[in-house]
Order: C-alpha cells, then structure tokens, then sequence
C-alpha cells in the first residue's frame, strides 16, 4: 500500500503519471512528492510508486 495525501491506496507498481491520470490531476498544475523528495516532472512516466510510499500530490490553484 502507497499513502497519498494522507489516505491508503493499492498502487504500488503503477507510475506517477498513470496515478495523475487516472485520478484527473492536471499535471501541469502538480508537484508530486515522494518520502520527501520531489519527483521531477520529466521521471513521471518511469518513476513506480513502491510500496510503503508515502507521499504528497500537491495541485496549484491560481487566483488573485
């Protein structure tokens, strides 16, 4: 099991790109953290999650 955001999911061997696309994340608009570490942008498709993972999808919201 991989901690995302705080919560429990069975995605341990599938890529960060593929999480952000199945969970409709835009990626331009993310920062995904893995155990402390940012994962660049560019290692998205090749980065697999691991089990006991634990990590942050931050999303960037504009405004004024």
């Amino acid at each position: 099991m991989v901690k995302i955001n705080g919560e429990e999911k069975d995605v341990a061997g599938i890529s960060v790109a593929k999480f952000l696309e199945d969970n409709n994340y835009d990626v331009s608009r993310v920062v995904v953290e893995v155990n402390f570490d940012i994962i660049p942008k560019n290692e998205y498709d090749t980065y697999m999650f691991k089990d006991e993972d634990s990590v942050e999808v931050v999303s960037f919201v504009g405004g004024g």
